[in-house]
């Protein structure tokens, strides 16, 4: 039964809606971040005892969990100032509606701060991935390729491939990206 149900999406929706960080809430439940952003990513199908672990952190019980539906209808036009901001720290990422629960794609606006960088452990995960740099100088490294992209210049690989990116240069980096499925 849970094998149609998106969990990921619905715990993503969930955590956000009551801004929370991934890390917050592995905190509050006593799991791993590792955990909660493997089901968020349905990366793996938690236990019904992982799961209520997991959900006693937000706090909501499982028949709450699973009886909740998308909101409807569906907001099509957002402001600038509707952005969803779920990053912290010298980057930004502003992410295009505040309820990706049964979507396919999730946009995000990212805003690098001059030295900033997603850390020195790539990012792996389901799905694809893209972006078009607006401003500044991105340095992307997917595997063992890197490359400098300057406003104009774009990506796009399998995000399974390790992949880092860190802002190179005095002036912050403005990009636009999109992931498939919503796996950040």
């Amino acid at each position: 039964m849970t094998d149609e149900i998106d969990i990921g999406g619905r715990l993503r929706h969930l955590r956000l809606a009551r801004g929370l960080s991934q890390r917050q809430l592995a905190r509050a439940a006593g799991v791993t971040n590792s955990t909660v952003s493997l089901i968020e990513a349905n990366a793996t199908n938690p236990s019904v005892g992982a799961l209520k672990r997991i959900l006693d952190g937000i706090p909501i019980g499982l028949a709450e969990f699973f009886a909740m539906e998308p909101d409807a209808p569906r907001k099509v036009f957002y402001q600038s100032e509707e952005l969803v901001e779920i990053g912290k720290g010298s980057i930004s990422y502003r992410q295009v509606g505040d309820n990706l629960f049964g979507r396919a794609l999730q946009i995000l606006k990212e805003r690098y701060l001059p030295g900033a960088d997603t850390g020195k452990v790539p990012l792996v995960h389901d799905g694809e991935e893209g972006g078009v740099v607006l401003a500044g100088r991105l340095e992307v490294t997917v595997e063992d390729e890197r490359r400098i992209l300057g406003p104009g210049d774009a990506y796009y690989f399998e995000s399974r491939r390790p992949h880092r990116f860190r802002c190179v240069g005095p002036n912050p980096c403005e990009v636009v990206s999109a992931c498939t499925p919503p796996t950040f």
